[in-house]
């Protein structure tokens, strides 16, 4: 949240209970741990994002129970089909209910108000009466995600990640029919591409590791220490003390020389943008393409069908409102819709993006390979 410190991610002994698995998407690394095997299995979807890692983002309980009983905390979100999200004493509840398991749920999720620890409660009944129910099958993956993404500068869109072979990536974002699965197809038929998803993708800051200057400014007093005892130790002859006193003064105004260039280094990192960087999700579209793998994200475009193959640059006020409308946000915080927004406003500062008005053919990939912002 803003104004709060980054959550570090939990190590694996914290979560030692026998049997785990870990996967993760869009950078969110996850690990499921329980005495049974069974309540920590992968569903297909999610096996290609299947990692090994001595760290994770969200650690999970899965145990097995008699019976779950009906939420007595208050209703935040009403899916009207599968599932339903109310507040708890710890955080928050989400209940999935089949019908025909009834009214009661057939598996709780109990996530703590920063989405770093859940419980996953299972009703054993439910799961031995119907085989086809898995414990981390869909929905539950993509809300542990999308809820986790409000802690972070990131947010999952409603749209397809193509990256051409020379890196280049471009996001196509459209509502359902706009023709996300006819760009893809279109994209595959004509180049070697990588689709990284055809219906959902996470974009987050692609933040990369700045050196670590040897003699830091603000902490100089350490480091000059060390560089003078070294310095000294390197002497081999005896020097009169106004030789020394010169000597220390000498490397006291090289460190200031050499703190005063890494200050200009490191304001001029952080008045440069972030770049950011698109993520394959497990959850694919009509042309089932589901990759764990990511790019750098050069331009995004809004997908609507037109005439001509229009492609009209959008401001920055329109791209957040067109880019908002296509993402997958939990309304029923405020905090994570100003978090949204507030991402968004540093996405489109960083990626262009433009209005794609085409014609479902050829031509609408020609189109962009011919293009120069």
């Amino acid at each position: 949240m803003k104004g709060e410190l980054p959550r570090l991610p939990k190590a694996v002994e914290e979560l030692s209970a026998g049997h785990c698995s870990q996967f993760s998407v869009g950078g969110v690394s996850v690990q499921v741990a329980s005495g049974d095997r069974a309540a920590v299995a992968l569903v297909p979807s999610l096996m290609p994002f299947c990692i090994q890692s001595e760290l994770f983002d969200i650690g999970v309980r899965a145990r097995w129970v008699n019976v779950l009983d009906p939420a007595s905390g208050m209703q935040l979100f009403d899916s009207g089909s599968v599932w339903q999200l109310f507040e708890s004493d710890a955080g928050f509840q989400f209940d999935f209910r089949v019908p025909m398991f009834g009214d009661l749920p057939y598996k709780r999720l109990l996530v703590d108000g920063g989405f770093s620890s859940a419980s996953l409660e299972l009703n054993e009944e439910a799961f031995t009466a119907f085989p086809s129910l898995a414990p981390l099958d869909y929905p539950l993956d993509e809300l542990l995600i999308m809820h986790r993404l409000t802690q972070e500068k990131a947010i999952e869109l409603h749209g397809a990640g193509i990256v051409r072979a020379d890196g280049i990536g471009n996001l196509f974002v459209g509502h359902s029919g706009a023709g996300k699965s006819t760009t893809t197809r279109l994209w595959t038929e004509r180049e070697d591409v990588e689709v990284l998803s055809d219906d959902r993708i996470i974009v987050r800051r692609d933040e990369v590791a700045v050196e670590t200057p040897r003699y830091a400014v603000g902490a100089a007093s350490e480091h000059e220490v060390l560089r003078l005892r070294d310095c000294s130790a390197s002497r081999t002859n005896l020097c009169a003390q106004d030789d020394k006193t010169k000597g220390a003064q000498d490397d006291k105004t090289k460190i200031a020389q050499d703190n005063q260039a890494l200050a200009g280094r490191s304001a001029a990192h952080l008045n440069k943008k972030f770049k950011m960087r698109m993520y394959g999700t497990p959850w694919h579209g009509e042309a089932m393409y589901a990759s764990p793998n990511s790019a750098p994200l050069a331009r995004i475009f809004v997908l609507e069908h037109g005439h001509g193959n229009v492609i009209t640059r959008l401001t920055p006020s329109q791209a957040v409102a067109e880019l908002f409308a296509r993402s997958f946000v939990p309304f029923h915080r405020h905090e994570y819709v100003d978090s949204a927004l507030e991402f968004l406003q540093e996405l489109v500062d960083a990626v262009p993006v433009y209005r794609y008005a085409f014609e479902p053919d050829q031509r609408a990939v020609d189109t962009i390979i011919h293009f120069h912002d």
